[in-house]
């Protein structure tokens, strides 16, 4: 059973920089591409970002692209988002996500980490 734990998440200022975690355990051969997602109050789940198994390809959200980076590290084990220039609207729950395709949409994602919150303040 594969499982995702995330890590990083917390209360900032616009402008800072935050870094969130992703540990992927329990053998993600069978869906190896991996993304995040956020979850703002009130507001459906939407696409951050995505990056592929085999070439590491990354996918960008328009609202985050330029700001955001995503990465693997740990022998693709750890998922990573580097969070930089950060706006009182990216206040979210944070999910990493893991799948057998890489897509913007979230049910092509299998296996869900239980969210980490990032909150910034104006």
């Amino acid at each position: 059973q594969v499982q995702l734990v995330e890590s990083g998440g917390g209360l900032v200022q616009a402008g800072a920089s935050v870094r969130l975690s992703c540990a992927a355990s329990g053998g993600t051969f069978s869906s190896p591409n991996m993304g995040w997602f956020r979850q703002a109050p009130g507001k459906e789940r939407e696409f951050v970002a995505a990056i592929t198994w085999s070439d590491d390809f990354t996918y960008y959200a328009d609202s985050v692209k330029g700001r955001f980076t995503i990465a693997r590290d740990n022998g693709k084990s750890t998922l990573a988002l580097q969070m930089d220039s950060l706006k009182p609207e990216d206040t979210a729950v944070y999910y990493c996500a893991a799948g057998s395709v890489v897509s913007r949409n979230s049910r092509s994602y299998t296996y869900w980490g239980q969210g980490t919150q990032v909150t910034v303040s104006s």
